[in-house]
Formats: C-alpha cells, sequence, structure tokens
C-alpha cells in the first residue's frame, strides 16, 4: 500500500511562523496567547483555502503547550503537544457542521463542554463551516456561547460570514483571513519543490499560483497534479498543457500585431487558439486583463500590482514603453464591450474579430482624433 501524503496535508503548518500570507492575524493571536488576553469565541472568516482551519489548530495546540517559546510557539515535545500531532488530544474536539448540524449535535457538544482538561489548561472545540448551523441549532447553541465555563474556547470557521445569525456574530472576536497572495504562494511552492527534490521554473510556480485564485490548498493540489504529469522537472509548459491556460506570449504577439495595424496576423493568432481548443470568449476577457497589465506598467509606482514572475513583468514593462495610454483604455474599453456583447452574439467568433480589427484600427483612429498622440 502506497504511503504517498498529498502536499496539502505533507506540508500543512504546524507553527503561526508557517502559516502563509495571515501575518497580522497570527501576530494578533500569539499576543493574545503571552498577554493572557485570549477571546473565549472566534470566529475565523475567508474563502476556501486560505488557513482557517489550519489556524484554528494551531492556536489550539499552542494554548495548553506546557513549554511555548519566546516566539509564542508550541514546544511540540510536551504531553499535550504529543497527543495533539497524533489526533489523541482529548482537548481539541472538532465537529464539521456541515454534516453535524442538528440540535442533537449541538447538545452533544454542550454536554461535553463542562468536563475540564485532563493536560493543560483549556479545551478547545473548533466548528468547521459554522454557517450551515441549522437555526434551532443556533439558538441552542447561544447561551453556551455568551457564558462558557472558563476552561472552554470556541473557534468557529466559516467561508460565509454573512449568513451567521448577528446574535452570534456579536459573542465572536472576528478574524477576516485574507486571499493569499500570487507571489507568497509561489513562494511557498518554492520551497516545497526544494524540499522534494524537484526541479521548478518560476514562471511555472508563478502560473499555478495564479490559477488557485487565492487558496493555497488548491495550488498545492494543482502543484501535485503537474508533478504527477511532468516528474521532478516543472516547466512552463507543462503548466500551460496540463491545466489548458493560454500562454502569455499569445497576448504579447496579438498587441504587437494591432500595432501593426496587420489584421491577417490578427486572425491567424485567434484561429490558432480556437483549434488549441480555447474558448473565444475566455480569450478576450485575457486579452483585456493583459491591456489592464499593461496600462499598470505605464508607471512605475503601479507596476509592482502585476503578481506574475519578474520575467514575465519585464515583457509586460517592454511593451508599455511603446503604447500609448490613451490607446490602452480605448483597447480595454473595445474588449469589455465584447466581453458584455459576447453571449448575446448569434455568431461569436465572428465578434471576437470584429474587436481584433477594431483594435488594429485604433492607433490611426487616435492620430487622427489627437494629432500629437502620433508615436
Amino acid at each position: 500500500m502506497s504511503d504517498y501524503v498529498v502536499s496539502a496535508r505533507k506540508y500543512r503548518p504546524q507553527t503561526f511562523d508557517t502559516v502563509v500570507g495571515q501575518k497580522s492575524i497570527t501576530t494578533t493571536l500569539r499576543s493574545a496567547i503571552s498577554t493572557g488576553h485570549l477571546a473565549q469565541a472566534f470566529l475565523f472568516c475567508g474563502t476556501r483555502g486560505v488557513g482557517k482551519t489550519t489556524t484554528a489548530r494551531i492556536l489550539a495546540k499552542t494554548i495548553n503547550c506546557l513549554n511555548r517559546n519566546e516566539q509564542i510557539e508550541a514546544c511540540d515535545s510536551c504531553d499535550s503537544c504529543v497527543s495533539f500531532n497524533e489526533n489523541a488530544s482529548l482537548n481539541v474536539y472538532e465537529l464539521d457542521a456541515a454534516s453535524n448540524n442538528s440540535v442533537d449535535d449541538i447538545r452533544s457538544l454542550i454536554d461535553q463542554v463542562r468536563i475540564p482538561p485532563q493536560i493543560g489548561t483549556h479545551k478547545v472545540y473548533i466548528i468547521d463551516e459554522v454557517h450551515m448551523l441549522s437555526s434551532s441549532a443556533f439558538n441552542a447553541f447561544l447561551k453556551t456561547l455568551e457564558e462558557p465555563p472558563k476552561h472552554a474556547i470556541f473557534i468557529l470557521a466559516t467561508t460565509e460570514k454573512h449568513k451567521i445569525i448577528p446574535t452570534i456574530l456579536s459573542r465572536c472576536q472576528i478574524f477576516d483571513f485574507s486571499r493569499i497572495k500570487v507571489n507568497d504562494m509561489a513562494d511557498h511552492l518554492a520551497q516545497i519543490a526544494v524540499k522534494e527534490s524537484i526541479t521548478a521554473d518560476s514562471e511555472a510556480l508563478h502560473l499555478i499560483a495564479q490559477k488557485a485564485d487565492g487558496a493555497l490548498r488548491d495550488a498545492l493540489s494543482i502543484f501535485d497534479q503537474i508533478v504527477t504529469f511532468a516528474g521532478n522537472n516543472i516547466t512552463y509548459q507543462h503548466v500551460l498543457d496540463n491545466l489548458n491556460i493560454l500562454d502569455y506570449d499569445y497576448y504579447f504577439r496579438i498587441v504587437d500585431a494591432s500595432q501593426k495595424e496587420d489584421i491577417p496576423a490578427c486572425l491567424l493568432l485567434l484561429n490558432d487558439i480556437v483549434e488549441k481548443g480555447f474558448d473565444p470568449h475566455h480569450f478576450v476577457v485575457g486579452l483585456a486583463e493583459h491591456f489592464r497589465n499593461l496600462l499598470v506598467c505605464k508607471d512605475p509606482r503601479t507596476a509592482k500590482l502585476l503578481e506574475v514572475a519578474d520575467s514575465v513583468q519585464q515583457k509586460y514593462l517592454e511593451q508599455s514603453k511603446v503604447l500609448d495610454t490613451h490607446l490602452l483604455l480605448r483597447a480595454i474599453a473595445v474588449l469589455s464591450k465584447a466581453d458584455v456583447e459576447y453571449k448575446a452574439a448569434k455568431s461569436p467568433r465572428l465578434l471576437v474579430e470584429i474587436a481584433l480589427m477594431q483594435l488594429c484600427s485604433l492607433k490611426d483612429e487616435l492620430e487622427k482624433k489627437n494629432p500629437s498622440l502620433t508615436q
């Protein structure tokens, strides 16, 4: 039987310091532990894969650690930490509210709350997807949440904060987890690649991070998928092929062709993209994003907003130098209009081709309106 463990589990953070992209939250929690100002109810909110449950487990482990270090991290060697690491701790109780959302489930939890901890100072109750509790379960939980025993701490986690009733929210200390930045995810993937003796291109890791859309767990799942596909040498092309992503290079070539007013070249590039199985609508959206990135690169102060690899950012900077700001704004307007009209169009491909023809005519159009814009 294989002993393979997916990266999302194998490299799950075990200390506050290893949590990715949530420094302000982990700093606050460490400070609360060190000063003894721990709330008795926490609510962790945020999209999937940003570290809510992981942080809840680290908090539960650190609270009961008998030998915390100066950085307020668990020692991993005391009886409490050892039992936690072996999933045998009686001080941590986890409830999945998605499948245990009835009044009886909450009553069972409340009965356990009365029992004091055997090791350590607190019993921690982690309730995941708490928004899935029924209305009656919420009501049964209210009194205990407001006046729990001194040894009890509740950590509620949810992806849909708006579904939680105000009376629950008012009883919790609320932490909003942010989407994890692309650069932070790419750096984390690079560290894992080194540990696994995998060679990975920087561009490839950035592309995986972008595809994950702010969720580190998704990024790790995609990373595992690419490793299975490509082996121990991950390239940018491997990621493109496996995830069916359109290469940046197509957008750069389309912009170059439109600047030369080369309509046939643009149409041939579009045909190549369609023949490779890409949706023309996604191409329009991606091209609009490309022009937005070029606009962002016009000013060094905003260039840092690009969440791409350094080599790709350099390409954006070089191409943006030869394009006028007015042209970029007009191009974004043309593509935004095509995006809105795409679903209603009887001939979607023709709509995209017309948009490309308009892009090829923008330079001439702007020069006629304002001769001073002539490059």
